[in-house]
This record gives structure tokens, sequence and C-alpha cells, in this order.
């Protein structure tokens, strides 16, 4: 059984060798930024879920790459098409791919990345790659309904926590969630504990996404690696803004859609009176109980599923550094 370590030099070491595919394909302009995309990082927590979750039940790990790299694959189709509509312009410290190359290219290659994800996924070959791949399109489907909930929450001031967090259990916890139910599907794991590890990983991916919030606004910007208050500055509806709508009274509530309704503004102000008013209203605290809630849940979960702790271990280490993050 191999290490966290191991299994993310694992993964590196095949998304390279599919990059240098991509890189020399044809036509160059659709697959160069598919390589561009993939080699730009980011935590591969997905594809680290597909491998953990395997080997929980198998030794081969290597066996399940490609279901692995198809998920990052995906995450990653959706991050690059996420890029275009909320016309961002970096993304890892690096231009996103509409501004590195254009945006009918990104879009293009973002769709191409889908299917080579499906692709990869046909070479597998394992009695339960049907299944695997129903559960694949689900989440897909689910992915593009969270976008959609993301996108209609914009021209609304009255959003619930309660429709938040449904937005983000379909936008982010279900590609958690299919991760972890992959990988113990791919190793033969029965149906109870493929809901398990399914319902592990969206309350995993409930608590990861509140963190992200929580972070955004109150992080420590050094290690954050981007600038604290950006949701705040661009309106961006966070669990801690929904909330203290929902909390505040007349006057703060007043005061908080007045900043969200002002064309023009000083950036650093309205940082500096939003976070005050999330203080106030004691938006951190509530936050982090809804963190330690989902992943108390998700804990909870993996712990019933019925293998050896030295099987879980590295799966719960990782489950406990994203808990803990800082960045």
């Amino acid at each position: 059984m191999l290490k966290v370590s191991n299994l993310q030099e694992l993964i590196e070491q095949e998304i390279r060798n599919y990059c240098k595919k991509w890189e020399s394909s044809i036509p160059y302009n659709l697959y160069h930024p598919v390589s561009y995309a993939m080699n730009v990082g980011g935590k591969r927590i997905r594809p680290l879920l597909v491998l953990l979750a395997y080997q929980l039940y198998g030794n081969k790990p290597e066996s399940v790459l490609k279901a692995a790299v198809a998920i990052e694959l995906f995450h990653n189709f959706t991050l690059l098409h996420d890029d275009i509509m909320d016309k961002a312009e970096m993304r890892r410290n690096q231009p996103s791919v509409h501004i590195r190359y254009n945006e009918n290219t990104a879009i293009l290659s973002g769709d191409v990345m889908a299917f080579l994800a499906y692709g990869l996924l046909m070479e597998i070959p394992a009695p339960g790659i049907i299944e695997v791949i129903s559960q694949f399109t689900h989440t897909a489907r689910e992915i593009c309904e969270g976008q959609q909930m993301d996108m209609d929450f914009e021209s609304r001031l009255n959003v619930t926590p309660e429709e938040y967090l449904e937005m983000i259990r379909l936008k982010t916890a279900v590609l958690l969630g299919c991760s972890l139910r992959v990988g113990g599907l791919l190793a033969g794991c029965d149906n109870e504990t493929g809901r398990l590890l399914y319902q592990a990983g969206i309350d995993l991916g409930l608590a990861f996404q509140l963190k992200d919030d929580l972070l955004d606004s109150f992080g420590d910007e050094q290690h954050f690696g981007k600038k604290i208050g950006g949701d705040i500055v661009a309106n961006k509806k966070t669990f801690l803004l929904v909330e203290a709508l929902q909390r505040a009274g007349s006057s703060r509530k007043e005061e908080l859609e007045r900043w969200l309704k002002k064309g023009k503004f000083n950036k650093e102000e309205k940082i500096r009176c939003v976070r005050s008013i999330y203080d106030e209203l004691d938006i951190c605290r509530v936050t982090e109980q809804k963190i330690n809630e989902f992943s108390s849940k998700g804990i909870e979960s993996l712990n019933r599923v019925g293998v050896s702790v030295e099987r879980k271990e590295p799966l719960l280490t990782l489950v406990n550094s994203m808990m803990n993050r800082i960045s």
C-alpha cells in the first residue's frame, strides 16, 4: 500500500506523460491549451481520492491511474469554462487559458478535455466500468446544474444558506463524492461501501468549499496565495455573505446591500467594512461550526467502511490535511 506522497508522484508522472502526448497532437491550438491547463498545478485532491479509495481494497493503484487522470481532466475542464464565465484572468498564479490563448480556443479545448476524460475511462478493463461511467455522467450533469445555480445567484440578494449549500454540493462536493466512489468501485467494493464513500465525499466537499469561503475573507494572504477579500470585492455569494444577510438586523443588512449594489468603490474600504460586519455577526464562528459539522459527518462515514485502520490511514491523513489547511 502506497503513501499519499507516493500516490502524488504517480499522478504527477501520469499527467506529465499525457501532457507530452497532447502537446504533440494535432491541431496544436486545440491540444496545447489542454496541456497548459493541466500543467499549471493544483492540489490534485480528486485523483488522490480515487487512488486512496481504491487502496482500501486494491493493491495496484497504478492500474486505475487512468480514472484518476480522467477526473482531474474533467475538474480542470470545469475550471477552464468557469474562468471564462467569471472573466477570471488568473488561475493558480498563471494567466487563465482564455487569457493565455483566446476565449474561443478555451471553450473548444475545454470541450475536448471532457471527451478525453470519457475516453480514458473507456480504456479501463474493469468489471464495474459501466457503473463508474454512469456515476461520472450523473456527476457531470450535477456540476452543470450547480454552475447554473451559482450564475443565477449573481442577480439575487435573497439567497438562503440552504440554497447556497445545495449549490456547492452540486458544483463542488459531488466530484469529490464521485472520486471516492469510483475508486472504491474499481477495487470491487460492495454497494453499501460505495454509498458510504460517496456520502463521505459529499460531506467533505461541502466542508472543503466552506473552508475556501472562510479563507478568502479571513485567511493569511501569504499562505493563501492570492489577495484576501476577492469574493467580497466581486460580490460573490459565499456562505459568509448569505449567512450575514440572513442574520443581520435592518441597518447592517442595508449596509451590506449598499456595498453589493455599488458600482464604484475603494476595494480596501469595501473589504474592511464587510469584514467588520462579519465580525460583528460572528460569521467566522458560524462558518467554522458548519465546516466541523460536515467534516465530522464525512469522517464518520469513512469510519464505517469495513476495512482495517491501516488501510484507511492514508485517506484519513489526506482528509485531515484538507480540513486543517491554511491555503
